[in-house]
């Protein structure tokens, strides 16, 4: 909560030569917030803006994209070059390191992203002495599991949106940032298995000379496998590079998880209830029976890891049913005819996953009556394989087949506008409340400290199965089954949210 004038980064010191400064970020008292926000250094108000053009995008979703802007202020990523301008010694420069997991563009791409995927100690851990054979794993595993991967993505469209939509969100998150608080940003995004690579990010952010930065996982909940990944390449990155990251010349805050702020909550309640209020009459007096009295249903479809991250320490677990139980305080309640279940997705190998798994949901709510599901990709932000392929193809038929005739999928929260404003609003929070490290998120959140199992000698994965490797080969084997369908008529019948 920012109140009256609070401070930005209070511990935030720039050295010039021999000079110290101490800097703030003063905030306008509330009846002032929409004159806007300006930084200061040393009493000297001053603005950052750079432009650039956006690119339109084309990505399928649920939320239309067609009002996206052309123009946008401060976005910046690596695999689009801009012109950086000249700052004043004195400035202070911010910048938003958007983290996310990356994903192949094309079907070349899917092999090298696999392979970095593999190649990441907390998605694969190897037993201590076969931990220097961890590339030669990575490359195995890789080479096997692509042919299956390219045909997931091939299904929707031939590549991952992930870039697409992260660069859309940077881009009207700068936008909000500026627009509703008047101040001067750069987004940056870092992928952490494909391109625009972490490492390329934080290049970004030197030669622009960022001194306060905000890093925010595009995770609302803390995992190992996702946040935790991303979190420790930084962490590596700082401790290498000390002179260039350290508090001498830049000064960062992590935003280690958001799940419960009541912006995301009430964001993902709306799109819910928007495909909850669409089902007809006729398809609420089907979905009542004496079986089934209550006509609606919501799945939340969580993506799932292996229980023993849970047993050693990771979050993931209880920030996810502490957030579906927030978003379902929003929704009608059982006695309003809509009824809650939560599930887990994508897990792969034979160790045991958080359960219960979608896919053992989703036949068992047939069996008891249910007609009418909304399911709800409660993990994602924005679309990818694992809602694009595993929950609008692989996971809509088996719906169909165990009897759930109405299907709705709600959409990732994408470039919904209030969830925009509430990327906004963290950074602006974050930017006034008492600092959190890398490394202090790091330890709060116990990364390294899981004793994970070990790939077993079928050379199965033993974590995290993401970016369209984590789905179960037979039930993706049944849904590329469906007879008498070709390809390019599944993919146009399935990947909207809607079952018309």
């Amino acid at each position: 909560m920012i109140i009256g004038r609070s401070s930005f980064i209070s511990a935030l010191l720039l050295i010039d030569g021999s000079r110290r400064h101490a800097t703030g970020f003063s905030m306008p008292p509330s009846s002032q917030r929409g004159v806007g926000v300006r930084a200061h250094v040393g009493g000297i108000g001053i603005g950052i803006g750079i432009s650039r053009y956006g690119t339109r995008l084309d990505a399928a979703t649920a939320l239309g994209l067609d009002d996206y802007p052309t123009k946008v202020e401060g976005v910046i990523d690596s695999a689009a070059p801009t012109a950086s301008g000249a700052y004043s010694s004195d400035m202070t420069r911010v910048g938003v390191l958007l983290l996310n997991l990356g994903g192949p563009e094309t079907g070349k791409d899917v092999e090298g992203f696999l392979y970095n995927l593999f190649a990441d100690p907390d998605i694969i851990r190897l037993p201590p002495l076969l931990a220097p054979l961890q590339s030669l794993v990575a490359l195995l595993i890789s080479k096997r599991r692509a042919p299956k991967s390219r045909e997931a993505y091939d299904s929707i469209g031939g590549g991952s949106p992930i870039l697409q939509y992260t660069r859309a969100q940077a881009d009207l998150m700068v936008k909000s940032l500026k627009d509703r608080y008047g101040i001067d940003a750069r987004a940056y995004i870092g992928m952490r298995y494909w391109y625009p690579f972490t490492e390329e990010a934080l290049d970004e952010i030197r030669r622009d000379g960022i001194n306060a930065l905000v890093v925010l996982p595009m995770y609302p909940q803390f995992s190992i496998s996702t946040s935790g990944s991303s979190l420790r390449v930084l962490q590596e990155e700082f401790a290498k590079r000390s002179d260039l990251y350290g508090p001498r010349n830049m000064f960062h805050t992590v935003i280690p998880s958001w799940y419960d702020r009541p912006g995301y909550v009430r964001s993902v309640a709306n799109l819910i209830r928007r495909e909850l209020d669409s089902f007809t009459p006729e398809e609420i007096s089907e979905g009542t029976s004496e079986m089934q009295p209550i006509s609606r249903h919501v799945l939340f479809s969580a993506h799932g890891v292996p229980a023993s991250y849970i047993s050693a320490g990771d979050p993931y677990k209880d920030q996810i049913e502490d957030c579906v139980e927030r978003i379902k305080a929003l929704l009608p309640s059982e006695e309003e005819g809509v009824k809650v279940h939560l599930s887990f997705q994508s897990r792969v190998g034979p160790v045991e996953w958080l359960r219960p798994y979608t896919d053992d949901v989703l036949p068992s709510l047939g069996e008891q009556g249910v007609r009418n599901l909304v399911v709800v990709p409660i993990s994602f932000v924005s679309e990818h394989i694992e809602t694009l392929e595993e929950i609008d193809i692989e996971y809509r038929e088996l719906a169909l087949e165990s009897g759930i005739t109405n299907w709705r999928r709600s959409p990732a929260l994408n470039t919904d506008a209030s969830f925009i404003n509430e990327m906004a609003d963290m950074v602006v929070e974050a930017l006034n409340e008492p600092s959190q490290s890398i490394t202090e998120a790091c330890v709060a959140n116990n990364v390294g400290n899981l004793a994970l199992e070990s790939v077993s000698r079928h050379m199965e994965i033993s974590s995290a199965g993401v970016g369209g490797v984590g789905y179960d080969d037979d039930l993706a084997g049944r849904a590329r089954r469906n007879r008498g369908v070709s390809k390019k008529d599944r993919y146009s019948r399935t990947i909207f949210s809607r079952g018309d």
